[in-house]
């Protein structure tokens, strides 16, 4: 009586196992070799390297104050009352005063 379940492992089988490890040697070769991570994000760099447009990121407290400048900004806006294109005629109005015009405007067509 022959058993099969401590029979040697087939050549064929053996060749497969070599073959994909050699193909995984090889990517991660090449992966390693030819990826070059960027050295530092922007926001990790020094003040005096940063462009202009990107000189908020410096510091946690200058993304803290661009941060506040842009909410009160956009809090200016929205209360606010500005000439959008004074030729064309077109404002800035509070959102509450716009509700209302808006509310006039289409109510009135009922």
């Amino acid at each position: 009586m022959s058993d099969h379940s401590a029979s040697p492992a087939r050549p064929v089988s053996l060749f497969t196992i070599v073959c994909l490890a050699l193909l995984f040697a090889t990517f991660f070769f090449i992966a390693r070799h030819y990826y070059k991570p960027a050295a530092t994000s922007p926001q990790n760099l020094a003040a005096e390297n940063l462009t202009k447009e990107l000189e908020w990121r410096a510091t946690p407290e200058a993304r803290r104050k661009a941060l506040a400048d842009l909410r009160a900004n956009e809090a200016k806006q929205v209360s606010g009352y500005a000439w959008i294109d004074q030729q064309a005629g077109k404002v800035q109005l509070p959102i509450e005063r716009a509700m209302e015009l808006t509310v006039q405007r289409y109510g009135a067509k009922k």
